[in-house]
This record gives structure tokens, C-alpha cells and sequence, in this order.
């Protein structure tokens, strides 16, 4: 998740903890570690990611890259996540629209 043999920081917990609280209107969310970060899973399938310095990324396919694109979403790596834009993370409506356009993608 995070950069390689970096270690997990509390930023990385406490971001994954924060993101999966602001999610919680939609059941089924949950964090696990991993990787040096944490996956962010609805139901078993992971849509999101924190990196081991807290940044946060929701994965996206060809229909909703562009609008993370726009916003100033960059791609973590070669992975299909991009982070979540400032904008969007301080909207709480329009962050629960795009975690849910990511869990449907992870279907």
C-alpha cells in the first residue's frame, strides 16, 4: 500500500480509521492492515486503500477516472486507485457517492 518496506505510521491508522467512521452510513465497511497501510473493504472486497503515510485512494476503473482526474486525484502507483481529492473528502455527501461508485467497481 505504502511505499516499499515502509512501515505503518499512526497517521495510516488513524486515517483508516477516520475514513471507515465517515463511511459507516454504508454497511458492510471495514479496515484491515496490510502492507504497511490498511485496505478499506465493503463485504469482503477492497475498494480503498490508505498508504503507510496516511493518504487515502479509492479504486476507479475508465468510468470514474476522469473525475478524479479533474478534482487533482493521483494514481497510487500502477494500481486502479487514485486519491481521494480534498474537495470530495470535505464533502460527506459527495464522499459517500464516490466510496460507493468505488464498491460497486470492486464488485
Amino acid at each position: 500500500m505504502g511505499i516499499k518496506g515502509s512501515k505503518s505510521t499512526e497517521g495510516a491508522a488513524l486515517a483508516a480509521e477516520a475514513l471507515t467512521e465517515r463511511l459507516a452510513p454504508i454497511e458492510g465497511i471495514t479496515s484491515k492492515k496490510m502492507f504497511g497501510g490498511h485496505g478499506i473493504f465493503h463485504e469482503g472486497k477492497m475498494f480503498g486503500i490508505i498508504d503507510s503515510q496516511g493518504n487515502t485512494f479509492l479504486k476507479v476503473d475508465d468510468s470514474i477516472k476522469v473525475d478524479f482526474e479533474s478534482k487533482g486525484g493521483e494514481q497510487h502507483s500502477k494500481m486502479p486507485y487514485y486519491s481521494i481529492p480534498t474537495a470530495v473528502m470535505e464533502d460527506h455527501s459527495k464522499l459517500l457517492e464516490w466510496a460507493q461508485k468505488s464498491i460497486d467497481i470492486s464488485k
